[in-house]
């Protein structure tokens, strides 16, 4: 009887240490995050909403609230301010931040190439940048975009002078389409030249980064300073890595986990937009070449877009 009663009590205690432990992880406190994008959903924000449907987040404990801003410009500045968690910006926005002594670090990488080009009609007479001497430029947005381009028609032995730039607002396939310029400074390659192919009139791309530009991140993930080394970032770019490896695996089955997210994705330029975009996703997040940072951000100094120089590593974060 004495044994029955001391297995019987051990019995008990293993049961209630293991409903104890079950609990505990089972129960395990979740986090909020908000997240701001630099625009509406697309095929660029691919990783997230991945992560989000194939519950990568919710493994980590994390809820991710994903904001569309009304003003692109805005999630740095909640960011800095505290007010949201993380804001999808571009490096080249970056730079200017720091420059402009925002409090944000850089967390980690989601398009990891430019994404930014010069386009030309493919069946037009710019066949080189050299032909665009004495032509029109379309841009939408000056200072960065005026110093890509002064640099790639440097490469070509063209200054800024040499052709007349003409504000579009933002109007960049359309005003090629007709013609009013003769180049676009500011298409993103994996949509401008997508919707100019579905309407007949394809276009030709120079690369900023084949003509002079320092190689750069298009779109990366920043944070407030005072949040570097927190494990629940950690936790949310491990989400997004899963998310971007499942997407390069499954490049069918993401598109249609994306276009269901939210109406009005599933049309034949977001289509054609995702398949493109996924060799440009950042496989390793968390991964930076500082050299490569540092070298850009000596391009922006002596494009004039930024007042010094600043120690990068000081705005990484690298836990």
């Amino acid at each position: 009887m004495l044994a029955e009663g001391v297995k019987m009590k051990r019995s008990l205690y293993l049961f209630l240490v293991t409903i104890i432990f079950s609990s505990a992880s089972g129960f395990a406190e979740t986090k909020n995050i908000s997240i701001g994008l630099d625009w509406f959903i697309n095929p660029d924000h691919a990783p997230i909403i991945i992560a989000n449907e194939k519950n990568y987040f919710k493994e980590k404990n994390i809820n991710v609230e994903i904001i569309e801003p009304a003003d692109p410009n805005d999630p740095p500045k909640l960011v800095a301010a505290g007010k949201i968690d993380i804001a999808i910006s571009y490096q080249p926005q970056f730079h200017l931040q720091i420059d402009k002594n925002l409090p944000v670090i850089r967390l980690g990488s989601l398009v990891s190439t430019p994404l930014n080009c010069l386009v030309v009609l493919k069946n037009g007479n710019i066949k080189s940048i050299k032909d665009l001497k004495n032509k029109k430029i379309g841009f939408s947005v000056g200072g960065f975009e005026d110093a890509l381009l002064s640099e790639m028609l440097k490469e070509s032995g063209l200054t800024l002078s040499d052709v007349e730039l003409i504000n579009i607002n933002f109007s960049l396939s359309p005003s090629l389409i007709s013609k009013k310029v003769d180049a676009v400074i500011g298409a993103f390659r994996n949509f401008e030249l997508n919707q100019m192919n579905i309407v007949g009139q394809p276009g030709t791309a120079f690369y900023p980064e084949e003509n002079g530009v320092p190689h750069y991140e298009e779109l990366i993930y920043i944070i407030n300073k005072n949040d570097k080394g927190k494990k629940v970032y950690k936790d949310f770019l491990d989400a997004v890595q899963k998310a971007t490896i499942f997407i390069i695996n499954n490049p069918e089955k993401s598109w249609e986990l994306f276009y269901k997210y939210k109406k009005g994705l599933n049309d034949e330029l977001n289509k054609r937009a995702f398949k493109d975009t996924i060799p440009r996703f950042s496989i390793r997040p968390r991964a930076i070449d500082k050299s490569s940072y540092k070298n850009f951000q000596k391009f922006l100094f002596k494009k004039g877009i930024i007042s010094k120089l600043h120690d990068i590593d000081l705005f990484i974060n690298d836990d």
